[in-house]
């Protein structure tokens, strides 16, 4: 973030100054009082089970410069008042009196400060790229990421960074000396991610795909298309839209916005398109084609379904002065960035491990069974699947269809952790720990095992405990990068 004092950073989020002279210097934000240090603001949130308020102190003592809080605190601090719409954040369970609310539009009013100083000039300052999509979206991002590193100084969020807190936080990683700032955007519901645009205004919008993810949220595909377009519409005229023309529901956003339209995927008028694609081992290959040259891509992550990520990431960063070669070094060097998504490990004895365990929707369980499909060619494989949450009535038909999808790409046994829906044709276990005694009395050396499940079943922990039992060849971890 741009160096600011306490006085000013009052001054941006309309908070007055609370046991402070204002002179206190302000360089970064953290909302984890562990992490407190000098030029430290400490963000007073309200958790699951701790007020960040009680710690304001302690993060001060640590050396915090001072404390963004929603009520009087024991240190130098910037007191917001109170803000609307404490139902719509992601805390709002743990948020009655809205003071992370309070906290959280504060925030947001000292990204958009930091990133407006930043991009004044259009040329040499700050470019914002957003990215969303019903799935892909942090593999996409860790892979723009990769593209732009080699253009100048890129700032993008670690996991998932992707709401009310994580957005402006990582919106305020970026400084004087960044080019790139990759943001990863997320909804729950209309109008949450035209609200995280106008934290950090992009230039650049990449949409991947409309899926069902979060469908029972949203009511219908059509709400979920109308929500991830809200990234378009936010962009300026002189602004880029990348849309997978792969995908009717996004190819057809390019009407709702000013930007130009740039497509991307296999179709034969995508402008930035793949061919001659083939898999290695699970991972593809193919040739990107693009209007200012051609160059040969080998993806190091596991699953048909990163082409399209791949080509994205492709697109916005030859927007930004990337060339073909350039990129497809970067995409071919990228490794695995972001935890439990396709993360693959081989233990000693041959099994190998694919824990895609974050997140799942029909979509993403598909392509996650064809990846496995893929990487088990002549082996058994494994898929062991938990609930996809939030489908609303299309749970029990959406559960069927990754079933039938299971066993249509040939997968060797189907394991249903506590989910139904699945059918006769799995073996159904009551929980994570029934799953892992089932795998670990039957799994055989050269098996391959896929963890897949909305994040809250916990199947990560299957995966990790397989690992465990068996010394890992650090030769074979398919060089994972973890953070």
């Amino acid at each position: 973030m741009i160096a600011m004092t306490l006085a000013e950073v009052a001054a941006v989020t309309g908070g007055r100054l609370h046991r402070a002279t204002g002179d206190e210097q302000v360089a970064s934000v953290e909302f984890d009082s562990r992490k407190a240090a000098p030029g430290v603001l400490f963000l007073a949130l309200p958790g699951e089970r701790v007020d960040g308020h009680s710690f304001a102190a302690a993060a001060v003592a640590s050396g915090a410069a001072g404390v963004l809080a929603a009520r009087e605190v024991e240190a130098p601090s910037v007191v917001v008042p109170p803000a609307a719409g404490a139902a719509g954040t992601y805390l709002a369970e743990n948020d009655p009196d809205g003071a992370g609310a309070a906290v959280l539009a504060a925030l947001a009013k000292l990204a958009r400060h930091s990133v407006d100083s930043l991009s004044v000039d259009s040329l040499e300052g700050l470019a914002v790229v957003g990215v969303t999509g019903s799935s892909g979206k942090t593999s996409t991002k860790d892979l723009l990421a990769a593209v732009l590193a080699p253009l100048g100084p890129t700032v993008a969020p670690p996991g998932s960074f992707n709401n009310e807190l994580g957005h402006p936080w990582t919106a305020l990683r970026a400084d004087a000396g960044t080019r790139h700032l990759v943001l990863e955007l997320s909804a729950r519901g209309p109008g949450h991610i035209a609200a995280l645009c106008r934290v950090a205004p992009p230039r650049i919008g990449v949409v991947l795909n409309v899926g069902r993810a979060h469908l029972g949220e949203f009511g219908s595909p059509e709400a979920i298309a109308q929500a991830k377009g809200e990234l378009v519409e936010a962009l300026p005229a002189d602004g880029v839209a990348v849309l997978n023309a792969d995908d009717a529901a996004v190819a057809a956003m390019a009407s709702r916005t000013a930007a130009r339209v740039v497509t991307v995927g296999r179709a034969a008028e995508a402008h930035v398109r793949a061919v001659d694609v083939t898999s290695d081992a699970g991972r593809a290959r193919f040739r990107l084609v693009t209007p200012s040259g051609e160059a040969d891509v080998a993806l190091r992550l596991v699953g048909a379904h990163h082409v399209g990520n791949a080509l994205s990431a492709a697109a916005a960063a030859l927007e930004l002065g990337a060339t073909p070669a350039g990129v497809a070094e970067s995409l071919s060097a990228a490794a695995p960035a972001s935890r439990w998504r396709m993360e693959v490990a081989d233990r000693a004895d041959g099994v190998t491990v694919v824990n895609d365990a974050y997140n799942a929707n029909p979509e993403s369980m598909r392509a996650a069974l064809a990846a496995l499909a893929d990487l088990g060619r002549g082996r058994r494989t494994w898929a062991v699947l938990g609930r996809m949450a939030e489908l609303g009535d299309t749970a029990a038909a959406a559960h069927a269809e990754v079933a039938g999808a299971a066993v249509e790409l040939g997968v060797g046994t189907l394991v249903a952790v506590g989910e139904p829906g699945y059918g006769p044709a799995a073996r159904h276990v009551t929980d994570p720990a029934a799953a892992l005694a089932l795998l670990r009395a039957q799994v055989a050396p050269g098996d391959v095992v896929l963890v897949k499940a909305s994040r809250a079943v916990g199947l990560d922990r299957v995966a990790d405990a397989l690992l465990d039992d068996v010394p890992r060849d650090d030769r074979q971890e398919n060089e994972l990068v973890s953070r």
